[in-house]
């Protein structure tokens, strides 16, 4: 018997152009290399004979699998994406795609960039447009306080700069 898991709400279905192409490189690379090399390791695998103890076998299929799964999510979110190539009107305001520049209480500063779900990396400063702290910043100003839910509790931060291209390294303020 199986555990009962309730349906996930989907993420937002916007996405950048680099995005996308992070996506379609990654099925690229998946149907055209990586599934064919998995493929003729399985069938070597399978040409040793018994396939019950063959670990080899096993571990090709259940590899082959886990390629099948990633290759069929990405094709369907591929087909349901809207990629969001303009700059909004009012640049001034936070909205999907913008770079940010927050400061908190204690004066960290910290750069981000609002982008869709299937993109974020909190690494690189890329952070999902799902996210409390991208809610928090949409339509949003320079100067405007905003109060960020955390787990470790609420946060003020103060937006500095709102901008629809990457930062200059040398320009912090």
């Amino acid at each position: 018997m199986s555990r009962y898991r309730s349906p996930q709400i989907p993420g937002s279905k916007y996405i950048t152009p680099e995005g996308k192409k992070q996506l379609s490189d990654e099925f690229e690379y998946l149907w055209h290399a990586k599934r064919p090399e998995v493929t003729a390791a399985l069938a070597a695998a399978a040409a040793e004979g018994d396939r019950s103890e063959n670990a080899e076998y096993i571990y090709r299929k259940k590899q082959l699998r886990e390629i099948d799964a990633r290759i069929h999510h990405l094709k369907n979110r591929l087909e349901d994406i809207v990629v969001v190539d303009t700059v909004p009107a009012d640049i001034s305001q936070v909205f999907f795609g913008a770079w940010v520049r927050l400061e908190d209480e204690e004066g960290n500063v910290s750069e981000y960039r609002i982008v869709g779900p299937d993109e974020f990396d909190s690494a690189k400063g890329l952070i999902s447009m799902d996210s409390p702290m991208a809610r928090a910043l949409m339509k949003k100003r320079e100067g405007d306080e905003v109060i960020v839910k955390k787990p470790k509790g609420d946060s003020v931060i103060t937006i500095v700069r709102v901008q629809y291209e990457p930062f200059n390294s040398e320009d912090k303020y």
